[in-house]
């Protein structure tokens, strides 16, 4: 198998790799059928304009967000794209079998050669509830390190001798490549470890894989876990040096105070989902008229802080002061608020501030 193709290179003149997360997100008065659109346009978007990889998450029981199947939407957005790394960030691996995940990024990788990324999580993406009804094990979590080695047998086909899954075979993969009489993909996908820990951080670095930080839920130490993961990072065959990659929430626009009311809306979103109710996108006019508790208020002024807004200039400032405090290699732009086109409008700003190509 080939090392891992991950470009190291910045994007434009940044001083780091850009990419872009999706969450399907599905504002209050918009279908799921019109998110999806969006996300596919989206997806395009971030392609034509240089972008390394677009990425969407799994997240369950959140009308706010329609990724329920990440993989299902990365197999339409293969056709629909040509050049940029497509995944998942993440995968929430103990809600599902290994053998299936890499069944199913074995097809994904057919379909894209070389383009595809399977990060790989431990929460369960959604509510206690809902995690008892995907988990049936209360201990999930507890297995995940035991997990990721399984998912990474099967997708390599190369579990040692004497192990119990020796002679089962994920399918497309290696074995149904010599079984049939034909080369084997040079590529595979490339897994990453995500989190926002010191955990999943010393589990990425010991098994040499790339660590992706998500900073978008809240003010986590960064800078610690990525210390972590390049402390007890170990050269694998798949990458030799440490490479990390933050997601961080962000929203640009021409006007800042349109990117502050719609992030905004995202925060209370946020503040909502602490409350024990639904995660749901609400327009910035009816976020405007809450009447918040000081309490309340506080929360959302956080995520609102929290949330890299305003012009395109202020958010890569923003950007590269996070850079600064963690000499990441890469920064995924986690698309927020409660319009689609504000979304967009973030990835065209931020490409046009660092002369990525133009349309």
């Amino acid at each position: 198998m080939r090392k891992l193709v991950i470009p190291a290179s910045p994007s434009g003149t940044a001083p780091f790799a850009l990419s872009v997360l999706d969450n399907a997100h599905t504002a209050v008065g918009q279908t799921a059928e019109e998110a999806l659109g969006e996300v596919i346009a989206l997806a395009r978007l971030a392609e034509r304009r240089g972008y390394q990889r677009f990425w969407m998450s799994e997240h369950h029981a959140m009308p706010g967000a329609a990724t329920s199947s990440p993989q299902l939407m990365l197999a339409r957005l293969t056709g629909e794209t040509s050049r940029i790394r497509l995944g998942a960030g993440g995968i929430m691996l103990p809600n599902h079998a290994p053998l299936v995940i890499a069944e199913q990024f074995g097809m994904l990788e057919a379909l894209a050669p070389g383009r595809i990324d399977l990060g790989l999580g431990r929460a369960p993406g959604t509510d206690v509830a809902t995690a008892s009804a995907l988990r049936r094990h209360v201990d999930a979590n507890d297995g995940f390190p035991q997990q990721v080695l399984e998912l990474l047998g099967f997708l390599g086909d190369d579990f040692p001798d004497g192990h119990p899954y020796q002679d089962i075979h994920a399918v497309p993969g290696p074995w149904q490549a010599y079984q049939n009489r034909v080369p084997c993909h040079e590529t595979s996908p490339e897994t990453w470890i995500l989190g926002s820990s010191p955990y999943s951080a010393r589990l990425a670095g010991r098994l040499g894989r790339p660590y992706a930080f998500a900073l978008q839920f809240g003010d986590s130490d960064v800078e610690s876990a990525l210390r972590l993961y390049r402390e007890n990072f170990r050269p694998s065959e798949v990458l030799a040096e440490p490479y990390t990659l933050v997601s961080v929430g962000a929203i640009a626009h021409d006007d800042p105070a349109e990117a502050r009311r719609q992030a905004a809306s995202s925060a209370m979103a946020m503040l909502r989902m602490f409350q024990r109710r639904p995660y749901s996108l609400l327009p910035p006019e009816e976020v405007e008229a809450y009447p918040a508790s000081p309490q309340e208020q506080q929360v959302l002024e956080t995520y609102v802080h929290h949330y890299l807004n305003g012009t395109g200039s202020e958010v890569a400032a923003g950007l590269e002061r996070l850079h600064a405090r963690t000499g990441v290699d890469e920064v995924m732009l986690v698309v927020m608020g409660h319009s689609r086109q504000v979304q967009a409008r973030t990835v065209e700003l931020i490409a046009d501030h660092y002369g990525l190509p133009p349309h």
